[in-house]
Parts: structure tokens; sequence; C-alpha cells
């Protein structure tokens, strides 16, 4: 062995007991990422510490993380939020009023009544009911979205906006750098910024080189925003595209599930908005008038509860954990990615012990080979805990939904997975609403119906080989 090859042996041992300790000092890291990253790091030379500085970190670059501080800190995101749960300006029953507080630590905004929710039909019938909203708009409209292709939908949306900033309406589109990657190279998204649509990029892939300096490449912003003279919003999982999806046709149709709200949540949402607009932009909001009109005692009960790799650590996963034990009688949930920590896997399986009909819906065709696999891996634990696993064979089932005794609902761009975790830049909204609940609850019943039931016979009766495989990748997931 030359003097050369010494000094590169201590020297990559140097660094690598540099990202050892670096992983072990990381802060809101769950013991068994730290492990996972320790195996990786220690058992792939080179590879494994190029993986952790690229991919180890929620690391969103050092400009952004500094705008995003400013703007949650800055005076117009007061004048939305309160100081306190003790100040929300409606009283949410005392069994549900806990998971409201959740939220409130969350994003700082309380819980408001006098909305009107209606839950819309089908992808289709919600773009159409926003392209009328957009049509009818008279001050402000403000759009963001994870994708928008340019397709039919993709089109006739840009076409709206075009026609609302023609007549006085000011118009703000933003869209994720990496989800609607195409749209930003296309015609239609310089057609929109020459027709005076103000445009902006959340997240920008930028060089491909200099990228992984500026922060992780794969942090994305994942919400769905659609706000329409302070007075009307949208909440749900549907991106600005085509049912059929056709950059994964094959998985089609996408089926969805989105709200639309009429009232004070619709400032709220101006809100969060606004502050994503100043993070990315350096443009300030001249301020949110209160279009939506008084908060009252009728109609839903509605809160934003918007998190991101910037924010509280482990909140959606907190959330989704304080819904699985408030349930007394029923827990109905439906998403595309099912990857749970430790926390969330346990209560789940808690609730179907305690005697909760328990029912978690998902695609049984994924878009996602390892995320389904990953998925898979968790099954014979909830099937054993009572758990009633359906796989909805109609389509790739995107919806991401929770619903719990008949009373609360959940419904936002948040998956169940470790990239809503700790990852993406999401948006929800909790509702307190035995109607609007009724209606989800159908929605839910019709997905049981079009599913498969999985048996835990079925899941015993796996290869050896399907088993490791679905094993093996579950095992990157704290890592992911």
């Amino acid at each position: 062995m030359t003097i050369d090859s010494i000094w590169f042996v201590l020297l990559h041992l140097v660094i690598q007991v540099a990202v050892v300790v670096r992983v072990l000092q990381r802060p809101n890291r769950e013991p068994a990422s730290r492990i996972a990253w320790m195996v990786v790091v220690l058992a792939l030379p080179v590879l494994g510490i190029l993986g952790y500085l690229m991919l180890g970190e929620t690391n969103v670059g050092r400009r952004n993380q500094k705008a995003m501080k400013t703007v949650m800190g800055g005076e117009l995101h007061r004048q939305t939020v309160q100081e306190g749960p003790e100040n929300d300006p409606v009283t949410v029953p005392v069994r549900y009023a806990h998971l409201f507080r959740v939220g409130h630590s969350v994003s700082g905004f309380p819980a408001v009544g006098g909305n009107v929710a209606r839950l819309m039909e089908d992808s289709q019938k919600t773009i159409d009911a926003m392209i009328d909203d957009i049509d009818a708009a008279q001050r402000q409209v403000d759009v963001l979205f994870y994708i928008w292709l340019t397709d039919n939908n993709g089109t006739a949306m840009a076409e709206a906006l075009i026609r609302a900033v023609g007549r006085g309406v000011c118009c703000r589109v933003m869209v994720d750098g990496l989800g609607s990657r195409a749209l930003l190279k296309s015609a239609l998204w310089r057609q929109m910024q020459k027709a005076g649509v103000q445009t902006a990029v959340a997240l920008p892939l930028g060089n491909n080189l200099l990228r992984p300096l500026q922060g992780r490449v794969d942090l994305r912003n994942h919400r769905k925003i659609i706000v329409i003279d302070n007075r009307v919003t949208y909440c749900g999982s549907q991106n600005c595209a085509d049912a059929e999806f056709r950059v994964k046709a094959k998985f089609a149709p996408w089926v969805d599930a989105v709200v639309r709200l009429e009232g004070p949540i619709a400032r709220q949402n101006a809100m969060l908005f606004a502050d994503d607009w100043e993070a990315y932009t350096g443009e300030a909001s001249a301020g949110i008038d209160d279009a939506a009109g008084s908060n009252g005692a009728e109609g839903a009960i509605a809160q934003v509860v918007a998190s991101g790799p910037t924010l509280r650590a482990s909140a959606m996963p907190e959330l989704f954990v304080s819904l699985m034990f408030a349930a007394r009688r029923e827990l109905v949930i439906t998403t595309p990615y099912y990857v749970p920590n430790q926390s969330m896997q346990s209560a789940l399986c808690a609730a179907a012990y305690r005697g909760v009909r328990t029912i978690l819906i998902l695609p049984a065709r994924n878009d996602s080979r390892e995320v389904a696999a990953a998925s898979r891996s968790y099954y014979a634990e909830l099937l054993q805990a009572g758990v009633d696993i359906r796989e909805y064979v109609g389509g790739l089932l995107h919806s991401k939904t929770v619903t719990l005794d008949g009373q609360i609902v959940l419904i936002g761009s948040a998956n169940m997975d470790r990239r809503s975790f700790d990852l993406n830049f999401e948006n929800n909204i909790l509702f307190y609403d035995p109607a609007l609940t009724e209606a989800v609850r159908a929605r839910q019943q019709s997905y049981i119906d079009s599913a498969n039931d999985v048996t835990l016979a079925e899941v015993e009766g796996w290869s050896l080989t399907r088993r490791l495989w679905n094993n093996s990748v579950a095992m990157l997931g704290p890592i992911l």
C-alpha cells in the first residue's frame, strides 16, 4: 500500500467520522433514521457520504430558510393568526377541542366558523368550478399548484386567469419548480406572463450542478391553493390537470377529493399563499381584507393546518396520530401513499384494538412501485390488529382524507408518508362539520365499494421474495 493510498484511506475515515457525528447531531430526527443513515454512511464508502450530504438533511437553502422565517414572523402574518388557541373565535365541542389545538400549534391559525363547505363531485367538475369562480372574480385571484400540466384543464385554467387580468383582476400564480417543470418551459407559461398574470416559482431547480449546494432538490412545495377575492377557496388533492393525467396515463384516472369553501377560512388560505409568495419573490402583500364577512357560529368550523420542513418538526404525524386516538366509533382514511412512522402505525393499530371500526383505503396500483412495496410491508401488523384494508381498483386513488365518528374531517394535500411528514410543504383543512363529514364519508364508501378486500390469509400467503422486497424497501423509509 502506497503512502498516497494510506492518506486517502485516512482522509476518507476522517470524513466518514465527521459525517456520522453530523448524523448524530441533527435535530428532529427519529432514532431509526439516524441508525439507517449511519449504516448507509459506514457501509457505502463515498456513495453513502455523498448520499447523506445530498439527501440526509431537510435543507431548503439559506436564502429560502431566512426568507420563510422572516415572512412567518412578519406583520402580515400576525394580522391573521392568533396568539393562542384560547383566543379562537368559535367554540369547538370539548371532545374535539384538542384536535384544533394541535392544528393551531402547527401554523398558528385559529378555528373559524361561518363557512359554507361543499365536496366537489369529481376532478373535472372541480376544475370547472374553479374556472367559474375565477371568471366571477372582481379583485384578486391567487393560485398555487404542485403540478400544473399543459393539457385541456391546465390550458383552460390559464385562459381563465388571462381573462381575469384583462378585466382588471390581480392574478398571481405560483407553481413548484419540479412538479410543474414542463409548464415552466412551455408557451402557456409565457402567454400568462405576457398577458399580465404575475408568476413565481416555488423552490426552482436552477443549475443542476449547483442545486445540491442550494438545498435538497427533493424538498418540494406540494400545496394546492386557490383563493378568489378572499371569499372563496378550495382545499384537497387536486392538481391542475386532466383526470387522465397523461404524464402517467397508465394509472389513470387520478381520483381526487376537493372541498369548495366560502367564508372566513378563505382568509387563512390567502394568508398562506401570501407567505409563500413573499418567501419566494420578496414581494410583500399589501394586506388581506376580510372579504368573506364576519366569523359566525353557523356553518362549518374550519382551520388551515400548513406544514413544511422549515416549520415545526413532526407536525403532520402528530395531527394524524391525534385524530386516530380521538376516534371512538369509526376511523376511515384514504391516502395514495402509506409509509408511516412508528407512532402512526401504532396509533392506527391501537384504534382497531380498542374496538374502533378502522378502515384504510389505498390504491391497488400505485404510480410508485417502491412506495407500494413499503406500504404493503405494514399490512400484516395492521390486519392482525383488526384494521380493514381495502385496495381501490378504479384508478389511482389520490384523495387524502380522514373522517372520524361522523363529526370530524381532515382533507388536503398531505399524504401519510415520510415525504409529506418531513420534506414537503403541505396544506390541509381540519373541519368540525357533521354535514361535510357525511358527504366525505359517502365518498369514502364509494371507494370501498370499488375496492378489493385485503385479508390476513392473503398477506401471509405472499411469496418469500415478495415479502423480502416489501420489507427491504420499507427499511429505506427513515432515510428518504
